[in-house]
């Protein structure tokens, strides 16, 4: 089969993929963008909420705003509720989110493809896409999620992982917080009810090695909630997926002689405690476009401007969260199991969170 040659090919068109497509396609450059799954944002792999900081990233959210979000409700334990009211966001539609963003980047030019995956990357820089097709591409992104292909074939590989399961459930009482549950039970991660409307998202996260105990957890928080009347006993969808948690694993490298740079989950930029992913893949996902554009253009230090921009804005962030993620876990380590205030040292609304 004949080579198929672009400046720029992005494996993933999720937040990140998307928004790098868009950008580079904008400056005229050639964007080849493909996926594996036969429709953008779908099946939805995320709670769905972001944080306001995004709105000023993004045009158009309230075309895909199930409601907006106000306050942030913490429960440890059994040790009561702690209320942030100081939490603003939203509660988005992920498909209709990234079908958005798709469609903005093939106005651009972007060729986007879905149902068509990568399978592999040579170290000569050949991608081999799934029905056989040969790409080379001066750049390559990879924005294609936790285990990227790309991230693995230039030795960036996300180590650690937490492992989720989520459902949709019916909302009997209007909420504009996101409550969070935490829990020694919840090794390496927490349960959520994310409201959306009439609905909301219940889930909950552990690390792979608890991965047996995550339907039986997430269906006592759903007991409870029911005991409560909070929500109804109907269950209307399942979902999943995997969320890294180790931190920035690097953002670029080169395979023969494309350079490739890497975003949003690829790149390790998914927070550790907290597992939100979705603003850093947007952001990301444009500084990656801009800088594959400028790489071709001839701008020798795009590269390095890039790993500048996302250590700068990701950086200190991800480092303390690593750093109290493996403080809890250590923990668990040493058989000592936490308690109410080792736990909220571990969880962002708490000043012991941002201490020293």
């Amino acid at each position: 089969m004949a080579m198929v040659r672009v400046d720029i090919l992005i494996a993933g068109l999720g937040p990140a993929g998307a928004r790098a497509a868009a950008a580079a396609a904008s400056s005229g450059k050639s964007v080849l963008a493909v996926d594996r799954k036969s429709h953008p944002g779908y099946p939805v792999q995320c709670a769905e909420f972001v944080p306001a900081m995004l709105c000023q990233e993004m045009q158009g959210l309230d075309m895909v705003t199930h409601q907006t979000i106000e306050r942030m409700i913490t429960l440890v334990e059994d040790e009561g509720s702690d209320e942030e009211n100081d939490f603003p966001g939203r509660m988005i539609d992920r498909k209709l989110f990234d079908t958005a963003l798709v469609q903005k980047a093939m106005r651009v030019g972007a060729d986007c493809q879905f149902g068509l995956g990568l399978k592999s990357l040579s170290q000569e820089g050949v991608a081999h896409l799934m029905d056989g097709t040969a790409v080379k591409a001066a750049v390559i992104i990879g924005a294609d999620g936790p285990r990227s292909e790309v991230g693995r074939a230039i030795g960036r590989v996300n180590q650690s992982l937490v492992e989720t399961r989520q459902m949709t459930v019916p909302l009997l009482q209007r909420h504009d917080a996101t409550d969070i549950f935490l829990s020694a039970e919840i090794r390496g991660g927490y349960g959520w009810l994310f409201p959306k409307g009439e609905l909301a998202n219940l889930g909950l996260g552990v690390i792979a090695e608890s991965k047996h105990n995550l339907k039986p957890l997430l269906e006592n928080i759903r007991e409870t909630l029911i005991r409560e009347s909070r929500i109804g006993s109907d269950v209307f969808g399942y979902t999943g997926g995997l969320i890294p948690v180790g931190g920035l694993v690097g953002t670029h490298g080169v395979l023969g002689d494309a350079s490739v740079l890497l975003a949003g989950d690829a790149a390790g930029l998914t927070n550790p405690i907290t597992g939100a992913g979705i603003s850093a893949a947007v952001i990301s996902g444009r500084l990656a476009g801009e800088s594959a554009s400028a790489l071709i253009d001839g701008v020798e230090a795009a590269v390095e401007d890039y790993t500048d921009e996302i250590t700068d804005l990701y950086g200190p962030a991800l480092q303390r969260a690593y750093l109290r993620r493996t403080q809890i876990l250590k923990q668990y380590e040493n058989q000592s199991e936490p308690t109410g205030a080792d736990i909220r040292k571990s969880w962002i609304a708490y000043p012991e969170y941002w201490a020293a």
